[in-house]
């Protein structure tokens, strides 16, 4: 660091947080004497016992976790600089990586005017986020994820073998294959983020602007997987199914407009058709990981159980 911004000395000022399952963590370093005075750290070192908070340890798991942050590397590396304003993340000055350990080091979203975090949001905050989503999906559209996770989010089947064994009987798990290649084979592809939870957007000030960060699981995908799962992680579940129509509106309302300005030539009457028929697939498919790796989650109420059971329909009303 000191090499690359030219800095006279350069020191760890805080711990922001560590990584899941001590994989490492990332933190605020100070520069002196650099054009730069802050910068954000997070240091990748895989441990030689994980240490999961809900005891899922097992090989599949780990190996998920590395694959995760080669993903993010690449995505910082090669990626990043597509975004625009429109869908702000944060820049990457340069990275590194050994055997065992991987070194990112980004810009400070704090100091760039992003410095505010939420857990719970109103409707009209939710309206920004989902600004941000539609543009990174219109931005990305008709991308192949090259060197990213073919199936980009955290909780896809292929990668939960484990959780799918430790569900009850049910519908859900029946047919969670047939749920996950409905999602997976979509006729409109982009990235999604992936991890879209309200923990990873950083707001500005007076709420009118925001930046996401962890790109761990970006990947394909259909746009509604980071759609029900960012509304399910600050939403409850009635302002859920009160605003449904509303937040779907506006998220589509930017989506086509990303689109446009992307000069993508793709049917966008038959996108929105597409992706508004698999909302409640992806709330189902979310359901579903869940069920299997933490079953009395509060994320599975009355609304997300309301998705299931519309997915049930629909896919009875196809078969």
């Amino acid at each position: 660091m000191l090499q690359y911004f030219n800095a006279t000395d350069v020191f760890e000022s805080e711990t922001i947080q560590s990584l899941w399952s001590d994989y490492g963590t990332i933190s605020r370093w100070r520069l002196t004497g650099a054009q730069i005075e802050t910068v954000i750290v997070k240091h990748i070192c895989f441990p030689e016992q994980s240490n999961h908070p809900r005891g899922w340890n097992s090989n599949t798991a780990h190996l998920r976790k590395v694959k995760s942050y080669e993903v993010e590397l690449e995505w910082y590396r090669n990626w990043a600089i597509k975004a625009n304003e429109n869908c702000r993340v944060p820049l990457c000055y340069f990275s590194s990586e050994l055997a065992q350990e991987k070194l990112l080091v980004l810009e400070d979203l704090d100091a760039a005017g992003y410095e505010l975090r939420r857990s719970h949001l109103e409707v009209n905050d939710v309206k920004v986020c989902l600004k941000w989503l539609a543009n990174f999906h219109g931005k990305f559209m008709k991308q192949k994820p090259t060197q990213l996770w073919n199936e980009g989010s955290y909780w896809h089947l292929e990668t939960r073998p484990d959780e799918l064994l430790a569900m009850e009987s049910s519908w859900l798990k029946d047919n969670a294959k047939n749920l996950a290649e409905k999602l997976k084979n979509c006729n409109y592809q982009t990235l999604i983020h992936g991890d879209a939870k309200v923990a990873n957007f950083c707001f500005s000030p007076n709420m009118d602007a925001v930046a996401a960060v962890d790109f761990q699981y970006v990947g394909g995908g259909c746009g509604m997987k980071d759609v029900a799962y960012f509304l399910g992680s600050c939403l409850t579940e009635n302002t859920c199914e009160l605003y449904e129509t509303e937040l779907l509106e506006f998220y589509f309302q930017y989506l086509m407009q990303a689109i446009k300005r992307s000069n993508n030539t793709i049917d966008i009457v038959a996108l929105e058709q597409e992706w508004r028929y698999l909302y409640s697939f992806a709330w189902a498919d979310f359901s579903r990981f869940l069920l299997g790796w933490m079953p009395t989650h509060p994320k599975l109420n009355g609304y997300s159980k309301k998705m299931v059971e519309k997915t049930f329909l629909s896919i009875k009303e196809d078969s």
